[in-house]
């Protein structure tokens, strides 16, 4: 029996983990003679007090929500895939081909198309790693590391060699067609009747991540493939007792982890640039780590992880703007909430397990009086 009820270890212990990473933040920022609350105003109102806010919050949302679901359904197998940045490029790279190569007639078979390659781009990035590692006895979290380089490396000479349009300079492909444009959020909201800003980059590929949340919840818990990669990931060789190949499980869960990350360029790269450029992917691999971790590699707490993670990217640029904190602290408090979610959890988990296990036995010493 679980000393702590489930709603604690999904709810209490993030929100104490958060809480400290807060304390923590407001202290480093008094350190350099700012003012803790007004700073806390000013990424609120920055991040949510209007649609633009809210647009920008939740245009990062959505990338950090498919490269979390991507490091989510690896931990789910005991994978730790830490090369969704390098998926996430070759994912760009692969709705490029689709917008550039394919004349699409409408926006809704453009995103299918190009949401198919970047897909497979980045299924493919990944199933090598996993490959090398069940075949070779490659450690996974060194080749995904590693290949994150050679997919810069590959992009690189992509964009200047081959699909840079002759007489740029920029090493960046060309615009994509203008069927392939999404609609943002303004555009979709505007038949209903309400307001949303025209300037924020938020788009149609923040409802496919919601779906993406929602799909993987159905294949974790619901089906039997899912059932196998959890069986797979609490122990290994009971798996392999009953008959679970780690071959299949490892090959299958980083090619569908793979593919989430790549996913992630439908947003980026096909609704927000409009174009494939260098460094599209600005991080959103690496933080995927710190959203699954503190998701608790639940698609709900993906979800609600990338949201705040989005919060502090668009809170944080305002802070930059607008007062003399830097842009580096907010990858300070970035790197608090991952320490005290991930790499801390036990320091929060062990005293609330007391906690629950004092309750529990004074309720029974009750019970037999």
């Amino acid at each position: 029996m679980d000393v702590m009820p489930k709603w604690a270890e999904v709810v209490l212990v993030p929100l104490i983990s958060l809480l400290l990473a807060a304390i923590i933040s407001a202290l480093v920022i008094l350190a350099i003679g700012e003012d803790p609350v007004a700073a806390v105003k000013l990424m609120v109102a920055g991040a949510l007090g209007s649609t633009y806010g809210w647009g920008y919050t939740l245009y990062y949302a959505t990338n950090f929500m498919f490269t979390g679901l991507a490091v989510a359904i690896a931990f789910h197998a005991r994978l730790f895939n830490i090369g969704g940045e390098g998926q996430a490029m070759l994912g760009g790279l692969g709705v490029a081909f689709a917008c550039l190569y394919i004349p699409w007639p409408h926006w809704t078979l453009a995103l299918l198309g190009a949401a198919l390659m970047a897909g497979l781009f980045g299924a493919i990035w990944a199933a090598i790693p996993a490959w090398l590692q069940v075949k070779r006895g490659s450690h996974i979290v060194i080749t995904t590391i590693m290949f994150n380089f050679i997919a810069a490396a590959l992009l690189n000479y992509m964009l200047v060699n081959i699909m840079r349009p002759k007489g740029q300079m920029d090493p960046a492909s060309a615009k994509f067609p203008d069927a392939t444009h999404l609609p943002t959020l303004h555009e979709l909201l505007a038949p209903l009747g309400i307001e949303f800003s025209k300037a924020a980059p938020a788009n149609v590929s923040f409802l496919v991540a919601i779906a993406a949340c929602f799909g993987l919840w159905l294949l974790i818990w619901r089906t039997r493939l899912g059932y196998e990669i959890r069986a797979y990931g609490h122990s290994e060789s009971a798996a392999k007792y009953a008959g679970i190949s780690p071959f299949k499980i490892t090959m299958i869960t980083m090619i569908i982890s793979g593919a989430l990350a790549g996913l992630m360029a439908t947003n980026n790269v096909m609704g927000e640039a409009e174009r494939l450029v260098l460094n599209s992917t600005e991080g959103a691999g690496f933080i995927g780590i710190a959203v699954a971790l503190m998701g608790r590699s639940h698609p709900v707490g993906v979800f609600i992880a990338a949201i705040l993670f989005g919060f502090l990217y668009q809170g944080g640029a305002e802070l930059a703007l607008w007062t003399s904190i830097p842009r580096e602290l907010i990858v300070v408090i970035q790197a608090l909430v991952i320490l005290f979610t991930g790499a801390l959890d036990n320091m929060v988990r062990m005293p609330l397990e007391r906690v629950f296990l004092a309750i529990r036995r004074s309720r029974r010493a009750g019970a037999t009086d």
